[in-house]
C-alpha cells in the first residue's frame, strides 16, 4: 500500500513538473514584450537629422523713462549706502566696506547723468566726499577709525536724502 501511494505521489509530482516546464517553454516562446523591449538596442540619436540652431541678435532698449531710472538708481544708491553703514562696525570685512562705497559711488554717477547741470555740480560735491570716505576706509586697514567713517557716511546719507530725493528733484531731471 505504501508503494502504491508513493507511486501515485511520484506521478503527481511528475505531472506538476511537466506542467511547469510546459508553461515556462510556452512563456519563453511567446515572450514578454516589455522584457524584449528592455533588451533591444535603441537607435543612436546622432543618426537622426539634427536641426541647426539659428541665433539672431536682438537689441533691447530700456523701456523706462528718466523718472523711473532716477528712482531705481536712487534706491540702489540708498541700499548700498545702508550696507556701507552696516559694515562700518568693528571687526568686519574691510573689502566689503570698500566695495559698498564703490557701488554707492557708481549709482550716484548714474544719478548724475539724469540731472541738469546745476544739480550735477551739487551732486559732484557729494560724490567727491563719498570718494574721499572710500579712500579713508581703504587706508584704514585695521579699522581703528570706524566710528569717524560711520559718522561721515551717516552725514552724507542725510544730506543726499535731503537734497536729492525724488519729490525735490523731479523738476531737474532731463
Amino acid at each position: 500500500m505504501k508503494s502504491n501511494k508513493l507511486c501515485r505521489f511520484q506521478k503527481q509530482i511528475i505531472k506538476i513538473i511537466i506542467f511547469s516546464v510546459c508553461c515556462f517553454i510556452l512563456a519563453s516562446l511567446i515572450g514578454c514584450e516589455a522584457f524584449v523591449r528592455k533588451f533591444t538596442r535603441k537607435p543612436k540619436k546622432e543618426s537622426l537629422p539634427r536641426e541647426e540652431m539659428v541665433l539672431v541678435p536682438e537689441e533691447y532698449k530700456p523701456t523706462q523713462d528718466k523718472e523711473q531710472l532716477y528712482r531705481q538708481y536712487f534706491v540702489f544708491w540708498r541700499s548700498w549706502h545702508d550696507e556701507l553703514l552696516n559694515s562700518l562696525i568693528p571687526h568686519t570685512n574691510h573689502k566689503k566696506q570698500i566695495d559698498c562705497a564703490q557701488e554707492a559711488i557708481k549709482n550716484l554717477m548714474h544719478l548724475r547723468q539724469l540731472l541738469n547741470l546745476e544739480k550735477q555740480k551739487k551732486l559732484d560735491i557729494y560724490i567727491n566726499r563719498l570718494s574721499e570716505l572710500k579712500e579713508m576706509i581703504a587706508q584704514d586697514i585695521y579699522g581703528s577709525n570706524y566710528a569717524r567713517h560711520r559718522q561721515i557716511a551717516e552725514r552724507l546719507r542725510m544730506d543726499i536724502l535731503r537734497d536729492f530725493s525724488y519729490p525735490k528733484i523731479n523738476k531737474d531731471i532731463i
